[in-house]
């Protein structure tokens, strides 16, 4: 059973203030559970029904608190609308300060607010083996519950910065690729060095003004039909993928 202080922690680690303040967040489902019970990742407190204990005695031993509970007691708490095997507060990691690389490609998040989005360019980040992403102070707080879903196991990868993008940008020099509407067929790209930074912007408004200063070029992914625009995540997927294709044929 769930008791009432940790079911009122749980349910406070829902809203960034909390989580901030706590410096912790949750992680729901079986998969994604086990996932952060392997990754060395502080585990504070895991709640499982009594079959995923029993099925996963061995991996439940890194969390310094298990407790067994009903499937039901997880959804009231957690925000899937099913969830039959397990919950985990995590204690979030402290990541070392952002340096770029000359050989790697990092991806910049212009106000990217939707949630969802935001954990689907994780895990297209982690796929193609970004392992930096900056984000602007306005997007999505990377532990929000629905990133964290989106994600998958991806989160516990891919390492995400919240920083002055603008000063991050000017200061470094690397090419700073823009994913805009108009711009080069990225296809057909020409890449001087491997590297670099790839910008998207916000779902509505695109690249802020602010930031289109510090872009060295404009990129686009051509259009064969009539579609007004692309989500930002298949944006993402599809610019990453050429990129990786243009390096690796270098």
């Amino acid at each position: 059973m769930i008791s009432t202080k940790w079911a009122k922690l749980i349910k406070s680690l829902q809203l960034k203030k909390y989580r901030k303040a706590e410096q912790q967040f949750i992680v729901e489902g079986e998969k994604a559970v086990l996932e952060v019970l392997a990754s060395g990742w502080q585990v504070p407190a895991v709640f499982a029904t009594e079959r995923f204990l029993q099925q996963h005695a061995a991996a439940i031993q890194p969390a310094q608190l298990v407790q067994v509970c009903g499937s039901d007691e997880l959804v009231k708490v957690g925000t899937f609308n099913s969830n039959d095997a397990a919950l985990a507060v995590v204690a979030m990691p402290q990541w070392p300060a952002f340096h770029a690389k000359s050989e790697q490609w990092t991806l910049v998040l212009d106000n990217i607010n939707d949630p969802g989005n935001l954990g689907t360019i994780i895990r297209i980040a982690d796929w193609y083996g970004i392992r930096h992403i900056l984000c602007s102070p306005d997007t999505a707080d990377c532990y929000n519950p629905k990133v964290i879903a989106a994600a998958k196991g991806s989160f516990l990868r891919v390492q995400l910065h919240y920083l002055p993008l603008a000063e991050q940008l000017t200061n470094s020099k690397l090419p700073v690729y823009g994913a805009y509407l108009g711009g080069e067929n990225v296809h057909q790209l020409q890449l001087s060095r491997h590297g670099g930074f790839i910008v998207l912007g916000n779902e509505a408004n695109g690249i802020s003004a602010e930031l289109s200063q510090c872009i060295s070029r404009k990129i686009t992914i051509p259009a064969y039909g009539d579609a007004e625009s692309l989500n930002v995540g298949i944006a993402a997927a599809i610019i990453c993928d050429n990129l990786k294709r243009l390096t690796a044929s270098r």
